[in-house]
C-alpha cells in the first residue's frame, strides 16, 4: 500500500482528506512543516499532500527543506490550497510542486491526482532502474581496470562498499548526521565507492608499482589521482542518464577521499565539516582496505592492527564521528574486509 503524508496545520482538514483516502493508502498526518519533515526522514512516503497557507513554516518553505534532502527530492508533492489566485499557482509549480488542488477538494479529484502522479514517479523509478544498471557495469568495469593495474587483491572494489556501507548504517543508527545521511545516501555511497580511485588509470606504471615508497616528485604525480579520477567520472557522466545523487558522490568520493580532518591532505587542504561527509566515510574506508591488502612494497596488515591505526587518527586523520563509527561496527567490518579466492 503507497504511503501518503498530509500536512495540514488544521485538524479539521488533516482528519477530512484522511477520511477520503485511508481506504486506498497507508496515511500519516503533519500538523507543521517541521513535523512533515520528521516523517520523511524516519519514513519517506510515497507522496505529500501540502498545504501551502501555514503558520510559522508555510508550504513553499516546507518544500524547500525538503528538496534540500536530495532523498526527498524525488517524492511529488500536491499543494492544497484555499486560495484560487492564478499567481498562487505559478508559484507552487514553480517552487516543484507536481499538481495544484483547490480546498475543498472531491474525493475522486484527490485520489485522480495522487494515482496520476504515484504513475509518473513509477514510470521514472523504471528508466531510473535502467540508468543505474548501466551506472552499476561502468563501475565494475572501471574497478576490476583499478585492480589489475595496481596489483591489488581480488575484490577490492566489492570490499570498499561493504565497508562503506557498514560506516554509513552505523552512522545512521548513532544519528551522527540528522538530514544528511539516510538509507538512500548509505546506498548512493556504497554504490559509488568503487569508483573512488579511478584516476588511478592516468598514473605510470612505473610510479603506480614501484616495489619501494614513492619519493617526493612521484608522490606528487600520484596526488594528481584524486583530480584525474573527478575529471574522468565527469565527462563519463556528461553522457550518461543521471541517477539522483550516484554521479555527485562518486565525483566528490573521487576527489575528495584523500583529505584530512586537520587540513593536511589533498588536493584541496579541506579541514573538518568543509570535507563533504561522503570523502570523510571513503577516507576510512581507503585506509582499511589498503592497509589489509599486500603491496609491492608492504606485506598485509591484519583487521587488528588496521583497526588500530584508524583508531590512531582518530580526530587528526579521521573525522571522529567516523573513527566512532569504526570502533562500534568492527564485527561488520572484520566481515567486510575478508579476502576472497581470486576465481
Amino acid at each position: 500500500m503507497k504511503h501518503i503524508l498530509i500536512v495540514d496545520d488544521n485538524l479539521t482538514n488533516l482528519e477530512q482528506i484522511s477520511i477520503q483516502i485511508e481506504d486506498l493508502y497507508d496515511v500519516s498526518l503533519a500538523k507543521s512543516g517541521a513535523q512533515a519533515i520528521q516523517i520523511c526522514n524516519k519514513a519517506e512516503p510515497d507522496l505529500i499532500l501540502l498545504d501551502i497557507e501555514m503558520p510559522e513554516m508555510d508550504g513553499f518553505a516546507t518544500l524547500a527543506k525538503l528538496r534540500e534532502n536530495i532523498a526527498h527530492r524525488s517524492i511529488p508533492v500536491i499543494f492544497l490550497t484555499a486560495s484560487h489566485d492564478p499567481k498562487t499557482e505559478l508559484k507552487a509549480i514553480k517552487a516543484g510542486a507536481v499538481d495544484f488542488i483547490g480546498k475543498p477538494a472531491e474525493r475522486d479529484i484527490i485520489i485522480h491526482r495522487i494515482e496520476t502522479h504515484l504513475a509518473l514517479v513509477s514510470a521514472n523509478r523504471d528508466m531510473e532502474g535502467k540508468a543505474r544498471g548501466l551506472e552499476d557495469a561502468v563501475i565494475m568495469s572501471f574497478a576490476d581496470i583499478i585492480e589489475h593495474r595496481n596489483a591489488s587483491s581480488f575484490g577490492g572494489a566489492r570490499r570498499t562498499a561493504a565497508i562503506v556501507r557498514v560506516l554509513a548504517d552505523e552512522l545512521i543508527s548513532m544519528d551522527a548526521f540528522p538530514g544528511e545521511l539516510n538509507a538512500h545516501s548509505s546506498e548512493m555511497m556504497s554504490r559509488a565507492a568503487p569508483l573512488h580511485d579511478v584516476g588511478k588509470i592516468g598514473v605510470s606504471d612505473v610510479i603506480l608499482l614501484k616495489p619501494a615508497l614513492l619519493n617526493d616528485d612521484e608522490f606528487r604525480v600520484m596526488k594528481t589521482h584524486t583530480s584525474i579520477g573527478a575529471q574522468i567520472l565527469r565527462r563519463i557522466f556528461r553522457e550518461m542518464p543521471a541517477a539522483p545523487g550516484f554521479q555527485d558522490y562518486a565525483v566528490t568520493m573521487a576527489l575528495s577521499h584523500h583529505e584530512r580532518w586537520d587540513g593536511k591532505g589533498y588536493p584541496d587542504g579541506l579541514a573538518g565539516d568543509a570535507i563533504p561527509l561522503c570523502a570523510r566515510v571513503m577516507a576510512a574506508a581507503d585506509v582499511l582496505d589498503a592497509l589489509m591488502d599486500s603491496r609491492t612494497y608492504k606485506e598485509p596488515m591484519g583487521f587488528a592492527e588496521a583497526a588500530l591505526v584508524i583508531a590512531s587518527g582518530r580526530g587528526t586523520v579521521f573525522d571522529p564521528r567516523v573513527a566512532d563509527a569504526f570502533q562500534a561496527s568492527e564485527k561488520r567490518l572484520e566481515k567486510a574486509t575478508e579476502r576472497q579466492p581470486e576465481p
